[in-house]
């Protein structure tokens, strides 16, 4: 029996090395995303001192942030579906090249659903803020409070429970601000409001990007 053991050893130790690296894996499922994002800067650069906005499709599909935030240089670098760790992974180049004077930033719900802890995101938000201040250190960041979508009310307390460490992380740091999006997004009950989202009961209708606009564009002025 013990030579039986022995013998399995190694090839459960390659089985957890394996899994490890998996867990570390490069997210190159969103280089062809982000080849797409950045395929104009090599000719077109987009100006310094801008607001970059990433993060996961609540991004993405925030198509009208220039007629939103008029007066504000925004970049949006959503890619939809990506986790908070992919914008920490790909911020080289999805927000560093750009030198942002602020930085808006909305992820962490995927990650949640995909059965992340609340620490884990939060791990993930501070890998971000790191990674953006070690290079340009007087960078702003604002991450947009993850939303309840109806959806996905099973992680709801998930995704309380993540604002909130989030929004405590925040205060520590003056470069970082917890904004949030999410309240104004439910009904005096506490219920999410429907009209406010599209058919996938996921993503925002323009009616909810315009809740966001109103409480954000304070936090966007120089």
């Amino acid at each position: 029996m013990q030579r039986l053991l022995r013998s399995r050893l190694p090839f459960a130790g390659l089985i957890f090395l394996l899994s490890a690296a998996l867990l570390h894996a490069t997210p190159d499922k969103w280089r062809a995303a982000i080849d797409d994002l950045t395929a104009k800067d090599a000719t077109q650069q987009p100006p310094v001192g801008a607001v970059v906005f990433v993060g996961s499709s609540s991004i993405r599909y925030w198509t009208t942030l220039a007629e939103d935030f008029p007066g504000i240089t925004s970049i949006n670098r959503g890619f939809g579906g990506s986790e908070l760790y992919d914008s920490v992974f790909y911020a080289d180049r999805v927000v560093l090249p750009y030198h942002p004077r602020l930085v808006v930033v909305y992820a962490g719900e995927n990650d949640l659903n995909a059965g992340q802890s609340p620490s884990t995101v939060v791990s993930h938000f501070l890998a971000f803020t790191k990674k953006i201040h070690a290079s340009q250190p007087s960078t702003k960041i604002i991450f947009l409070a993850i939303k309840e979508s109806p959806v996905r009310a099973k992680i709801r307390n998930e995704v309380l429970l993540t604002n909130q460490l989030i929004a405590a992380e925040c205060a520590r740091d003056p470069r970082c601000q917890f904004v949030d999006v999410a309240t104004p997004l439910l009904d005096h009950q506490g219920q999410t409001r429907p009209e406010l989202f599209r058919p996938d009961r996921l993503h925002l209708l323009p009616e909810g990007y315009a809740v966001w606009t109103k409480i954000l564009a304070p936090y966007l002025q120089p």
